[in-house]
């Protein structure tokens, strides 16, 4: 579940006025500016040291994670000409994945995942300028640690690139990181479905529906981040450069293929509550078949006992010295050939009854 209570804002109130939705936590600015050839990483305080630190010819990664702070938030969209809508989305969790278009800078939210008893989602906000990237985050601690790391180390085109393409690399690791989750979900599923056939339990349907709630946080994730990156992608701002929207491709299609991955395994699990119901109905079906064949072959037996239990004055066997032991041999006899019976026509077989003797002979087909 999510760590966070859901509320929604008062209605009523003027748009683009940024309003806590859900608890938050005390903000954490970390920043990081570079070129081709150096790098720098300083932890701020105030919107005043970020937007200082912004300068012509560096790109400048400025990332905030707690948002319980609203006159910093403020202020940073004063130093930066944030639009007031898109900083009233920050506050506001639980929004949907999007991707809006501000002219001066381009507004993206995703969630990126956690794990844990319960699959949940933490939102993530991205405004990106001409040099510089605001990201903030719900909580601390991310998935964005290789990012830093190809900065640090200056791999590839991280440092020679623009602020675009560090809002393609983050939004391409957020979008990872949904792979490792999805392959520790399938192992779940596999070993549910194993468990859901030999032995059903009420914690297999305790797990069922986990697991058909996870997939569905998952799916609300994907989903429409797959069409904000195809917006990205598609758009016709001067902030992606070409370069940029041929990775946002490659970061398109890894969305894909998770969702994809997710709907299979909501099939998955869909068909698992059928299995849960087939094997249980299966399991009852064994029991009363037992049962019946226990009570039909007492019906003969009751019968004689009945006739023999009537007391009538002239039976002659009620006075014989083997009629005892006479009328119990027939009642074995009886109950044994019906049994043979009911493993000729195979109604019951061996793994239904102890497999010894006549029990333990399975019908030959017949040529």
């Amino acid at each position: 579940m999510e760590r966070h209570t859901r509320r929604r804002k008062p209605p009523g109130m003027s748009p683009g006025v940024p309003v806590l939705t859900g608890d938050a936590l005390p903000p954490r600015i970390h920043a990081i500016r570079y070129d081709a050839g150096s790098i720098e990483e300083r932890d701020l305080a105030t919107a005043e040291d970020c937007f200082a630190l912004v300068t012509p010819g560096t790109v400048t990664w400025i990332d905030v994670q707690g948002l319980a702070d609203l006159d910093l938030l403020r202020a940073l969209g004063e130093k930066f000409k944030l639009h007031p809508l898109a900083l009233e989305d920050v506050v506001s969790f639980g929004q949907r994945p999007k991707a809006d278009d501000y002219d001066t800078h381009l507004f993206v939210i995703a969630r990126m995942p956690e794990t844990g008893d319960m699959i949940a989602t933490d939102q993530s906000s991205l405004f990106l300028g001409t040099n510089f990237l605001i990201t903030f985050q719900e909580h601390y601690g991310d998935c964005l640690g290789a990012v830093r790391e190809r900065l640090r180390k200056g791999k590839g085109l991280m440092r020679r690139a623009g602020a675009d393409y560090l809002a393609y690399a983050i939004l391409d690791a957020i979008v990872d990181g949904f792979f490792p989750v999805l392959e520790v979900f399938g192992e779940k599923i596999e070993t549910l479905e194993a468990e859901v056939v030999e032995r059903p339990t009420r914690g297999s349907l305790e797990q069922i529906h986990d697991a058909k709630r996870n997939l569905l946080t998952l799916r609300r994730a994907i989903f429409p981040l797959r069409d904000a990156i195809n917006s990205l992608m598609r758009g016709e701002s001067e902030l992606v450069t070409g370069v940029t929207r041929t990775y946002l491709r490659d970061c398109y299609d890894h969305a894909v293929q998770i969702l994809d991955m997710v709907e299979t395994y909501r099939e998955l699990a869909a068909g698992l509550m059928d299995i849960y119901i087939s094997s249980l109905s299966q399991k009852l079906n064994e029991v009363m078949k037992v049962l019946t064949i226990i009570a039909t072959i007492f019906i003969p037996l009751t019968f004689v006992a009945g006739v023999y239990g009537m007391n009538f004055q002239f039976m002659p066997e009620l006075r014989w010295r083997f009629g005892y032991p006479l009328v119990m041999g027939a009642m074995g006899f009886i109950a044994l050939l019906m049994l043979w019976y009911f493993v000729r026509k195979g109604w019951i077989g061996p793994e239904d009854l102890p497999a010894t003797g006549l029990l333990a002979r399975r019908r030959r087909p017949r040529r």
